[in-house]
Parts: structure tokens; C-alpha cells; sequence
């Protein structure tokens, strides 16, 4: 049963029916559903034509998204003129629940990029049996670019011009780049406003406390993050580090290379993820990490003895988000660092790499001067197809996104939870409860990833894709 869903006879001429799915987005799920293909414990009860049929079935439905939504909100500036501002809102799949997923403010917002975005969201909820669809929005717009009230209006027109496929049991936005807990303030109150008398704490998450958000959501992310590195390389190595020294694997060799031991990291992107993970590798007493490089939309500062994340971190809450980028700046700030373009923070001579910025941050033209030998993916596909695979056959050990950066969505979640029984928990209740979650999903996928021959990231997408496909299959939605 290892035939090929690509191959010649395996059903239509294009069997997969993922036309609408470019590149990475493609081959994730085609190798996935190949491997689950040829393991016949996998729904033993297909067999022959009918599990050929099954599997195409399941290709092209995970491959294209159930609904994308677009329109153009008109909207009056503060100046008089009035501009109509393109917005959209991707709903890949529902088959485990309401669709979940951020809106991203941010100029290079297009469709594929929230579609692409909608299916990771999909597979990461399913990797981490949280009972959410995958969905995505955005505008495309610069936020600082915008008066507050303008602000104000867009997150209101956007409700509006959606008003009728969100909703707390249909699609759960949440923050993203470049929106936070303001606007989902802003947009819960627009569509209490429109759905009068009807229930509206779950249909924003990443809301203010004092708005019925949850504690710990804004750390979430960027806890999960460092989380996932730390657990790999202190606690599971350290319990399985005589079975690791045995294996052939030769990702092995690289967690035993780095575990227990003073480790360099370097975070890209300081906003709510990457500064959060970076302050949490400085406050670490179970690990010895040293953040010795950081950086921003303009700078990257390094130094080899380690930077002071919490005056940076201080620095930034002044100025915008914006890391120091003078002297004159970082002597402000009290920070001793030398300053370094943006784009060189990638190739540094560290040992860790935490991407907590944009999508396609290592590829093609600068994956072979990474020096990294682990990388932890805190944005969404900061790294290319191609460069996953280069540095993966390197024996580069990248923690995915859909793995590493699923705190948001899973105290997300219980953000949902909290607002439907009107009962909340203590900040310590979320992060015991978020780390047991993400625990329990490793302990499933890293003795996959240390027996398997595929890199972590498959491991995680063929884990997700075989809930996913369980669900399709007994939901009667193969036929």
C-alpha cells in the first residue's frame, strides 16, 4: 500500500486537487497523507480502491480552504478623504470545531499569505487536540500609520463587513501582527453592539483582562516558545539520553550536543513573542542560555556575555516597540552592546536561533550561512521549504511553528473556556495548564521524531493530519 498519491493511476489526473495551495503549503500535507497512505494500521478498514479514494478525498479537502471571505472597508479618515482598505478572512477547516485564528495589520497581507495561514492553524489545533478549526484574517494596511480612532473605526468596519461568519461558535478571531489586546477590545464591543442579547465574551480572543480576556494570554506565545526548546533539550534529553546516544537518528546527535550545557541564542523580532521568549531565557534557572543577539524591524545588538533583556524590554515599552539604535540610545537604555545591521543576526555564530518576526526569514540565499545547529520557530513559516530541508539534512534540528508557537491559541482557548462559564483563573492556573498541554503533546511527537526518519516538523504535520483525517473519515465526509 506505498503507492503514491502523485503517481500515475492513483486517480484523476490531478489527484490531489491542491491547484489553489502553492508550495510548501502542498507538499506538508502530500508527504503527510503518503505516509499515512502506506501505514495500514492507519484506518485499517480502507483497503485498495476504496483507500485510494479515501486519501484523495482527505488531499484535496485539507488542501483547500472551506471559505475566504474578502471585501473592502470604507473608511473615513481624520483628514475628510475616505479610503477603502482591502480585508479578508480564510476559513480552511471545521471538522474539529469552530475556525480559530489571528487578523494580522500589516501592509503585506494578501490572500494566500491568510489562507496559508488559516491551514496552519488547522494542523496546529489538531496537533494539540485543541477543539478549534483553522481560520485567519487580515488587513492590509501599516497600523502606525493610522490615527487611533481611525484604528478604531477599521477594527468596526471589519466586524461589520464579517459580522455574519464570526462568532463565538462559528470563527474565534484573535490578535496577530500588528493588532493586540486594543483591538479585539474594540471589535468584541462592535459585534456586542450588532448581536444584541446574544453571547459575546467568546468571540474575540486576546482581549484585556478588565474585557473578559485572560491572564497570561499576552506572555502565551512567547512562554510556549521557549518552553518547547527548554523541555527538548534539558528535561527529555536528560531522561533519554543513554536510548539517544544508541540511535542512529542523526538528529540525536545534535540534542545530545546541546543539552545540559551553556547555550547561545539569538531571538529575531522583539515584539510580543520574541521579547517574552528572550526574558524567559534570561530568567531561566533550569537552563545556562545567554540572549547574546537581538533584533528589530531596524537593528540587531549583540554581545557575547549576554544582554540585559529586562532594560531592553524597558527601553522598547518607551520608544514604540523599537529597540535602542544609537549609542546614544543604548547608553540611555543601559545596555552595553555593539549594533549590527538587521539581517545579520541570522548568521551569527550561535547555537540557537528563535525567528519570532515574519514568514521567510531563512531561504535560499542565506540558509548556508546559518551557524545555529537548533532553530525554534516563534513566528509563522519563518523558514522556506527549501531551507528546511537543507538545514534539516544538515542535521540542523528545527522546532516548528506548528509546535513551538501554539501558545497563544491554546490559552486562546481558554481565554474561550473562561468566557463561556463566566469563571476565571489565576495567571498560574494558565501557565501550569498552557506547559501541561504543550508537554503532553512533545511526549507524544519527540520519540516519533528521535525513531522516525523525518524531521520534527513532518512528524508534527503527520501527527495532526492523521487526527485530522480520523475525524474527516468517521464524520462521513469522505464520500
Amino acid at each position: 500500500m506505498g503507492k503514491d498519491l502523485n503517481s500515475p493511476g492513483a486517480g484523476t489526473e490531478d489527484p490531489t486537487g491542491v491547484e489553489e495551495v502553492e508550495g510548501q503549503t502542498r507538499a506538508i500535507i502530500q508527504s503527510s497523507l503518503n505516509a499515512l497512505l502506506a501505514n495500514e494500521t492507519f484506518l485499517p478498514e480502507l483497503q485498495d480502491k476504496m483507500r485510494i479514494q479515501a486519501f484523495t478525498s482527505l488531499s484535496s479537502i485539507l488542501s483547500t480552504p472551506n471559505s475566504i471571505h474578502k471585501s473592502f472597508l470604507r473608511v473615513p479618515l481624520d483628514d475628510g478623504s475616505v479610503v477603502r482598505i482591502p480585508a479578508f478572512r480564510a476559513q480552511h477547516n471545521d471538522a474539529l470545531g469552530p475556525y480559530k485564528g489571528g487578523i494580522r495589520f500589516h501592509e503585506s497581507v494578501n490572500e494566500e499569505e491568510v489562507v496559508n495561514l488559516a491551514f496552519l492553524m488547522t494542523l496546529k489545533n489538531a496537533l494539540h487536540n485543541v477543539p478549534f478549526g483553522g481560520g485567519k484574517g487580515g488587513i492590509i494596511l501599516n497600523p502606525r500609520h493610522y490615527s487611533e480612532k481611525e484604528l478604531n473605526l477599521i477594527c468596526r468596519k471589519y466586524v461589520r463587513y464579517f459580522a455574519d461568519v464570526i462568532g463565538p461558535d462559528k470563527d474565534i478571531p484573535a490578535p496577530d501582527v500588528g493588532s493586540g489586546e486594543r483591538e479585539m477590545d474594540w471589535m468584541m464591543a462592535e459585534y456586542k453592539k450588532i448581536k444584541h442579547g446574544s453571547p459575546y465574551l467568546g468571540s474575540f480572543t486576546g482581549k484585556s483582562v478588565a474585557n473578559g480576556g485572560s491572564l497570561g494570554r499576552r506572555e502565551a506565545t512567547g512562554k510556549g516558545v521557549y518552553f518547547t526548546f527548554r523541555y527538548l533539550f534539558s528535561d527529555y534529553v536528560r531522561d533519554h539520553a543513554d536510548e539517544l546516544a544508541a540511535s542512529n537518528n542523526p538528529f540525536a546527535a545534535t540534542a545530545l550536543a546541546h543539552a545540559n550545557r551553556p547555550l547561545s541564542l539569538a531571538v529575531q523580532g522583539f515584539g510580543n513573542v520574541g521579547s517574552i521568549a528572550a526574558l524567559e531565557a534570561y530568567n531561566s534557572t533550569e537552563t545556562d542560555n545567554r540572549v547574546v543577539a537581538v533584533s528589530d524591524r531596524n537593528v540587531t545588538l549583540f554581545n557575547e556575555d549576554g544582554l540585559d533583556i529586562p532594560a531592553l524590554i524597558g527601553f522598547a515599552a518607551e520608544h514604540r516597540g523599537d529597540l535602542p539604535s544609537t549609542e546614544e540610545q543604548l547608553a540611555h537604555a543601559g545596555v552595553a552592546a555593539s549594533i549590527k545591521g538587521r539581517d545579520e543576526l541570522l548568521t551569527l555564530p550561535v547555537d540557537v536561533l528563535i525567528l519570532a518576526a515574519l514568514e521567510n526569514q531563512i531561504h535560499e540565499g542565506n540558509m548556508k550561512d546559518i551557524q545555529a545547529r537548533v532553530i525554534v520557530e516563534g513566528a509563522n513559516a519563518p523558514t522556506t521549504q527549501q531551507a528546511d530541508k537543507y538545514l534539516s539534512d544538515q542535521g540542523v534540528i528545527i522546532i516548528p511553528d506548528i509546535l513551538a508557537n501554539a501558545g497563544g491559541v491554546i490559552v486562546s482557548y481558554f481565554e474561550w473556556l473562561q468566557g463561556r462559564e463566566t469563571q476565571f483563573y489565576t495567571e498560574a492556573e494558565v501557565f501550569r495548564l498552557l506547559l501541561e498541554k504543550m508537554k503532553s503533546t512533545m511526549d507524544i511527537i519527540l520519540p516519533q521524531f528521535f525513531g522516525d526518519p523525518f524531521p520534527l516538523r513532518q512528524n508534527c504535520f503527520i501527527h495532526a493530519v492523521t487526527r485530522l483525517s480520523t475525524v474527516l473519515y468517521r464524520q462521513g465526509k469522505l464520500y
